[in-house]
């Protein structure tokens, strides 16, 4: 695990003066993902060099910005808190009623707005959050919390997402809570996954790492139904992980 910290830390550090930067922006949620790119990009660059914003929505969880508030002292980096609630109504306002996905979509795009807005206003590079379990089953939002100009974190699986928090020092709060995208109350990502992380993590790994294909995965004696999810989130999920597709004319 040192080797993979010293990696990511290494390649912020190669990243950011590579692209003609010296800051870095980041959305700071109080979940785990996020703490461990903070404590990444601190460590790399220096924490007087890193930004973070904290973007609720009036039903975000009041423990989200605690949780928050605790990587801030933690790394010591600069942040502030921005509400997107009259940003997210005044649209649905004029929307009208929209389903939880639709509203949820909106949410992680009307906070990369903010996000990239701000690193103009620094001039810092956007880091993303998202990890490799989450980019694979396509747990995300396209130009949302998938959107970035870096991802110190997009090749490490869930597992190795907390080990490395663990090692960082990332507050046991924020490692210990069930994940959740705080997208509406209660919400938690292994619920709307419909499989846990660890479960997924060890398909996954026979997947990338061992070549193996869906029918061999079921005969290891795993869940039938959710291999078959897995394996369709991956390839339902393709386009997500990709520049758009530009048509050929020569």
């Amino acid at each position: 695990m040192d080797e993979i910290q010293d990696k990511v830390v290494n390649f912020v550090k190669d990243e950011v003066t590579k692209r003609g930067f010296k800051k870095v922006i980041l959305g700071l949620s109080g979940g785990i993902d996020s703490a461990l790119v903070a404590f990444i990009v601190a460590k790399a660059i220096g924490p007087e060099n890193v930004y973070s914003i904290m973007m609720p929505y009036k039903t975000s969880s009041k423990e989200s910005i605690e949780h928050a508030e605790l990587v801030v002292k933690a790394t010591g980096i600069n942040c502030k808190k921005i509400e997107i609630t009259p940003m997210v109504d005044a649209y649905f306002g004029i929307a009208g009623e929209a389903s939880g996905l639709r509203r949820g979509n909106y949410m992680s795009r009307t906070r990369m707005c903010v996000l990239f807005d701000n690193s103009a206003k620094e001039n810092a590079l956007v880091v993303g959050t998202s990890n490799k379990t989450e980019l694979l089953l396509g747990y995300g939002t396209q130009f949302g919390d998938m959107a970035c100009g870096i991802n110190p974190i997009g090749e490490l699986l869930k597992a190795q997402v907390w080990e490395l928090s663990r090692r960082m020092g990332v507050p046991k709060e924020v490692i210990d809570k069930k994940p959740s995208a705080d997208l509406w109350a209660g919400q938690t990502d292994e619920e709307e996954l419909g499989f846990s992380y660890d479960l997924a993590d060890e398909i996954l790994y026979h997947i990338i790492y061992k070549n193996k294909n869906e029918e061999e995965i079921k005969n290891m004696g795993y869940d039938k139904e959710v291999v078959e999810s897995i394996f369709k989130k991956i390839a339902r999920n393709e386009y997500k992980r990709n520049m758009p597709t530009i048509a050929k004319i020569k």
